[in-house]
């Protein structure tokens, strides 16, 4: 039975609430699934990476052997088999990481996410890249982050700017290898000295590393946590080197903060879906990444190549580009009085091509003449075509002329 002339519900909204705005990637991407539009904007891993039939198989023997358990609640920190074979992963001679340090989360973003829930207050001071991750800044901007920007260059953050402005800072958040967005990795004595200036600060460092295991040709750089594991929080995920449809990452911390966090998860999600976890374990255990993610190096390697070909070929004098040996992404730098966001529209209306503008990745003063094109998910020959419309437009707009 309903009630008589009920009222109008009138929302109050939190203030927590009223502060959240949409991912601009993520809108971006509803206007870029038409079949018609060549996207370069999505930060996806490409589909024909996915191991569908091994996964498929994971998934039937953990059900057959395991059902009863795998369908059941799970502990808070995570699967401990996987865990263990994270921290065998990470360990080195000189750094042993413990299963106990490891708490696996629904994604790297609820990473993100339970950091500021146990390091921010509101008004807390956060050191991040120039440019960095949208994601980490809308994450840390939920609990009143006050952002502060680290001069950057084109191998990432200056250890020597970092001094000047850490005092009363929760911590340092980083993307060392093939940043998303620039694609720029910091070299090994530069990590080193980063390493060392936080430690000698006090400061958290929080190293997030998803595209880490995506080098083109090169060995992996050291990873900072094996350098100072009591001063470095580590962030790794499956969704780049598997698939993201799992949504399984993880954080490796002392041991303080791994139980800070999971009191926080506790009270957001109990824990990751224990089917999930096992599944993982069991495709992975027996070596199947050192087969699978040369596969995805050499795919993403050739579209990286084909996407610095045509920007070389197509786009005017005036623009600049990183040239990325890993990861998904190139970083584009337009002539100053463009503003990629405007042009944005006329790309996706007048020549079918999408991309994200870089404004939303600057925490602070934002440089809107600069755009990250993602290359992976598009055939070499799109990429070229893409590429070659997208140049059409900029060499217009620099000539003021309609394209």
């Amino acid at each position: 039975m309903k009630p008589e002339n009920p009222a109008p519900l009138q929302w109050q909204f939190s203030h927590r609430a009223e502060q959240m705005q949409s991912s601009a990637i993520r809108e971006i991407l509803k206007v870029t699934m038409r079949p018609d539009i060549t996207s370069f904007a999505g930060g996806l891993p490409s589909p024909l990476t996915f191991p569908v039939e091994h996964m498929k198989a994971a998934f039937d023997r953990v059900l057959t052997q395991q059902g009863k358990v795998a369908l059941q609640y799970g502990p808070t920190d995570g699967y401990l088999p996987l865990r263990e074979w994270i921290a065998d992963s990470l360990s080195t001679d000189g750094a042993r990481i413990l299963p106990e340090q490891v708490l696996m989360v629904s994604g790297s973003q609820q990473g993100l996410d339970l950091l500021g829930k146990v390091l921010v207050d509101e008004g807390s001071k956060v050191l991040v890249e120039t440019p960095s991750y949208l994601g980490a800044l809308q994450a840390f901007s939920l609990y009143g982050a006050r952002f502060e920007s680290v001069p950057s260059d084109e191998q990432g953050l200056l250890p020597e700017a970092i001094a000047p402005i850490a005092a009363g800072a929760r911590m340092l958040y980083s993307l060392p290898n093939f940043q998303n967005p620039t694609g720029r990795t910091i070299p090994a004595e530069r990590r080193v000295r980063l390493v060392e200036t936080c430690a000698r600060l006090g400061l958290p460092l929080i190293e997030d590393d998803p595209y880490g295991a995506l080098s083109y040709r090169n060995a992996p750089l050291p990873k900072m946590l094996t350098m100072n594991p009591s001063g470095v929080i580590y962030m790794g995920s499956f969704s780049k080197v598997l698939t993201p449809g799992i949504r399984l990452g993880y954080v490796v911390a002392p041991r303080p903060l791994i139980l800070k966090m999971e009191q926080a998860k506790q009270a957001t999600d109990l824990h990751t879906a224990q089917l999930t976890q096992m599944v993982v374990f069991e495709a992975i255990k027996d070596g199947f990444l050192d087969q699978h993610v040369p596969t995805i190096r050499k795919l993403y390697g050739d579209q990286c190549d084909a996407m610095l070909g045509a920007l070389q070929e197509f786009f005017p004098a005036g623009c600049s580009w990183s040239k990325p040996e890993g990861g998904m992404f190139v970083w584009v730098t337009l002539p100053s009085h463009i503003d990629s966001g405007a042009l944005l529209n006329e790309a996706v209306e007048q020549e079918k091509v999408a991309f994200v503008p870089g404004a939303p990745f600057f925490a602070n003063v934002a440089e809107k003449n600069t755009m990250r094109l993602s290359f992976v998910t598009v055939p070499p020959e799109q990429i070229r075509a893409g590429v070659e419309r997208l140049g059409k437009l900029i060499a217009a707009k620099l000539q003021g002329v309609a394209p």
